[in-house]
Order: structure tokens, then sequence, then C-alpha cells
């Protein structure tokens, strides 16, 4: 069984620069951190983790929030300079990598001129981060964007980020031991964040004008799939041309970002379909214990690949959960060009 893993995070030196002219350390970690060390690694190392994993292929990312919250300026030649350094290592060695596209979203025409190229290259769609500075993921001027991605029938795969720091404070603070900003992160506030875009996303209308747009969601779906059948009400409401429902049946497609629960993977399937799942792994962070980490989430010593082996699904649906399903999306996004 062939596994594609789609959350497959690097800093590339280029990004690392631009993060530190802003003052940001978005991933959390000290350089001399395993994390930070394998987040920068695409040789020997990170194969090396992908074999232990038992995952064939990695979808190369940048992890949140990208260029996202660079000013235009800025994020429009780093996203440009990152995706062909990304490009290259693809090209380097195509049978074990793939990629996603950074987008800088902050100048949403370059956004879209910068999606056209990255698809030219053979990367297999984008990686966005919900939010652009203030401006959420079903904003308007993003509209150009997703008609582009549904017609070059690219996926752009969601990835959180931080809530604002006013939710932050109000929800996530005041908690001992530094239990408040990992809450308000990789425990629960990312997804919140994420979910209720998606939902805003719908409501606004963003998938029934653009009926071809395919979105990824990690994270079992970013909390929102275990609240379909009460947020369904506000179909009338919204206006929406179908059940809201549906809509996760087919404009999403949903990974589990290395939380390796089978209760969530059983849910999945039952909202969306085996059909609609893929595998992701959210390396590096989920590789290993550590300390300050999720112990449960854990995809290293062949976890990753055991976990779906042992899925209570019938060989060819894992088949397709491993690897089918994401060919049958992005197998016709080959490029032009090998670099």
């Amino acid at each position: 069984m062939r596994i594609v893993a789609l959350e497959e995070h690097v800093v590339l030196p280029v990004l690392r620069a631009a993060w530190a002219k802003a003052g940001l350390q978005p991933h959390g970690y000290p350089d001399d951190h395993p994390v930070t060390r394998r987040l920068r690694d695409v040789g020997d190392g990170r194969l090396a983790d992908m074999d232990e994993q038992g995952i064939d292929v990695a979808v190369l990312s940048l992890p949140t929030p990208g260029v996202q919250n660079l000013p235009a300026a800025d994020a429009v030649p780093v996203a440009r300079e990152a995706n062909d350094a990304l490009a290259e290592t693809v090209a380097a060695n195509p049978t074990r990598f793939q990629a996603f596209a950074t987008l800088p979203t902050s100048s949403p025409e370059a956004a879209v001129e910068e999606l056209e190229r990255a698809i030219s290259l053979g990367f297999r769609g984008a990686m966005l981060y919900g939010r652009t500075g203030g401006k959420l993921a079903d904003a308007p001027e993003f509209d150009d964007l997703y008609e582009t991605a549904a017609r070059l029938r690219a996926p752009l795969h969601f990835h959180p980020q931080a809530p604002v720091r006013a939710v932050q404070d109000a929800y996530y603070s005041g908690l001992p031991n530094g239990v408040g900003a990992a809450l308000a992160t990789a425990g629960l506030g990312w997804y919140y964040d994420l979910g209720v875009q998606y939902l805003r996303m719908i409501f606004s209308g963003v998938f029934d004008r653009h009926p071809g747009l395919q979105v990824i969601a990690g994270h079992w779906g970013e909390v929102v799939l275990f609240y379909l059948d009460h947020v369904g009400i506000l179909r009338e409401m919204a206006g929406l041309r179908q059940p809201l429902a549906d809509y996760f049946r087919q404009n999403f497609w949903i990974a589990g970002s290395g939380t390796v629960s089978e209760r969530y993977l059983r849910w999945t399937a039952e909202v969306v379909g085996t059909e609609r799942m893929l595998y992701s792994t959210d390396y590096p962070y989920t590789f290993g214990t550590r300390p300050g980490g999720f112990p449960y989430l854990d995809t290293s010593g062949g976890a990753a690949r055991s976990f779906l082996e042992n899925a209570p699904f019938t060989d060819e649906e894992k088949t397709a959960i491993g690897s089918g399903n994401w060919e049958r999306l992005t197998g016709h996004l080959t490029g032009t060009s090998p670099a």
C-alpha cells in the first residue's frame, strides 16, 4: 500500500529570513530544537524519518502561517523564491517528494499569478492558512483565487493558524504552566479558528459561486464535521443551494494530520465517505514524543502506516485513502516543467 502524506512541513531559509525581519517565530521552537532541525531538512534525515513512519511520498509545504502575515511587498518575492526552492527539491527527488505552493494572499492578484505559475511547475495545489492578516478566508478579494483554483482543478489545502490576539486574550489567557498558549494553538484554538472560516466560506456562497473548488481540510475537518447536523439548520437562513453536509461531500477532502484516533477516522468515513479521505502526518510535529508535545500524536516507529493498515476498512478503501484518492484529485497536475 502506497502512502502519500499531505501535511509535511519544511522551513526554507528565505522564509526564516522573512519571519525574522517581521519579528515572527510562528512554529515556536528554538533554533537548536529537534523539531526545528527536522523542519529545515529535505535530505537524508527527512527520508529516514519517512521510512520509519512508513510514508512513501511527502507533499511538502511551509508551516503556518507561510507568507500570509507578511506585507505584500515582502510576501510576493518570498513566495516566489520559496516555490522555486520547493520545485528544485521535488525535481531532485520526484519519487519521494511533491509540494504545495505557498501564495502571497496579501496581494490577491499576485496570489492568482503565483498559483498559475506553480501549477505549471508541477505543484499539486497550494497550502493556505486561513486568515491573511485580519482578513478571513471568505473575504471577497479572494474570489479570483478560488475561481482560478477551480478552473485549474488545483486543490487548496487550508492549515490553521493561531486565533487573533483578542480571542486568545479573552478565551485562553490566565491558565497555568503555559496551558493557555497551547490550548489556543495545537490543543484546540487552531481548529475552531479555521473551522469557523470553512463555515463562513460556505455561508457566504464561495462554493455556490465556484462549485468546482476543492478544499483539503486537516485535523479531521477542523471540528466542523462533528457539528454538521446542528449547524445545518442554518441552510435556509443562508440561502444555500444544497444541504450543508453536501458541501463537505462535494468540495472537501479530509485528512487526520497525524491525529491517530480510530474514533475520528470512523466518524469521518461515516460523514464524507472513504472516497473523500486523504492521509497526512503533520511532520515533524507528530514525529516522536518530546517535552511539551502531544505523546498520542506520534507517527514514528511505523505508526503512520500501521494506523491505516489497521483501520476498519477494506483493502481497497485503505489503498484509496493512502494514495488513490490523492491521485484521483491531483494526478492531472503534472506541470510543464520539472523544476
